[in-house]
């Protein structure tokens, strides 16, 4: 028997432009799949060009009309991420939608990025902060709605304020949580500074609840051969429909966040059903460690210290 899937209505976006980062595969696709078939124009920032290709002709091949193309993007380094905002800001087209969506998950053994940091806290966190630094001016012409992703995984835990990359004693969960505190964090504090300095930026952040997504399945270039026994027992039950959702249904939270007329900044958006698991998206509580507003402060100025990228004036306490 067919599952009766829950689905979201897609407002019309024709004429505006949105970038979905790690939109080569999974959720990601998915999310630029969906904008597209709305009539936005979705640019794909991604590390591998020929999946990048592929997922363009399986857009197309769902919707023929679609208006998609590639640049290239190297989350685990930031002149990748440099590189992309200055090949962005000089076809000089206001942004409407930014969905910060790419990730990785779990490297077995610590790993780092091009500039030196823990891998997840570089590649989740970091570069998005400086892609968001690149791509203000376009995004404030635009008036964007910018979503970021985040996990269940930020629900608790801390930022390790005395080793940030986690040179002393990697704990690769640990180090996960840590990537996705600090981007909601930062996700709600752009929505404040945006508020305070008059941006015409409205931030929010979303998480997919739990599924079988790419970030679960076997990862060679991180040390992971096959997919972890969790992400097996995952997708067993994501077929079953029992608690979990799947890649189709993990996407909507963040599409919701980033195209409802309904959806604001500053909130947060996941899947309403049992735990947060899975369910269609509705607004949630935001993490408790992510209420802090000395913390996000915090964060925010060391992110603008590691990536040297400023993004915007400093917000007086």
């Amino acid at each position: 028997m067919a599952r009766n899937l829950p689905d979201i209505t897609v407002p019309d976006l024709t004429g505006k432009l949105a970038v979905v980062t790690g939109a080569s595969d999974g959720v990601g696709l998915g999310l630029a799949t969906r904008l597209a078939a709305a009539g936005a124009e979705v640019i794909l920032p991604v590390r591998n060009q020929g999946k990048g290709q592929q997922a363009i002709t399986k857009i197309r091949q769902r919707y023929s009309q679609a208006v998609v193309s590639l640049r290239e993007l190297d989350l685990s380094s930031l002149a990748s991420v440099a590189a992309l905002g200055t090949a962005l800001r000089a076809e000089n087209r206001p942004i409407h939608i930014l969905i910060n969506n790419a990730g990785v998950m779990t490297p077995p053994a610590r790993q780092t990025t091009a500039d030196g940091f823990e891998l997840q806290f570089g590649t989740n966190y970091l570069s998005h902060f400086a892609l968001v630094g690149h791509l203000l001016p376009l995004l404030r012409a635009g008036r964007a709605r910018v979503t970021s992703q985040l996990s269940i995984a930020a629900r608790t835990g801390t930022i390790n304020w005395a080793d940030l990359n986690w040179e002393r004693s990697y704990d690769g969960m640990k180090a996960y949580g840590q990537s996705k505190i600090a981007f909601g964090l930062f996700g709600l504090e752009l929505e404040r500074r945006s508020t305070t300095e008059n941006w015409g930026i409205s931030s929010n952040i979303a998480h997919p609840g739990v599924a079988a997504t790419n970030l679960l399945k076997a990862q060679p270039g991180m040390g992971r051969p096959q997919a972890t026994v969790g992400g097996r027992l995952i997708q067993a039950m994501g077929s079953r429909g029992i608690l979990v959702g799947t890649p189709e249904t993990a996407a909507l939270p963040a599409l919701y966040a980033a195209t409802s007329p309904e959806a604001r900044g500053g909130r947060m958006y996941g899947p309403g059903g049992f735990q947060h698991l899975a369910g269609a998206p509705a607004e949630q509580p935001v993490y408790a460690p992510l209420r802090s507003e000395e913390d996000a402060r915090r964060i925010w100025d060391l992110s603008e210290s590691l990536t040297h990228v400023e993004v915007g004036p400093a917000r007086t306490p």
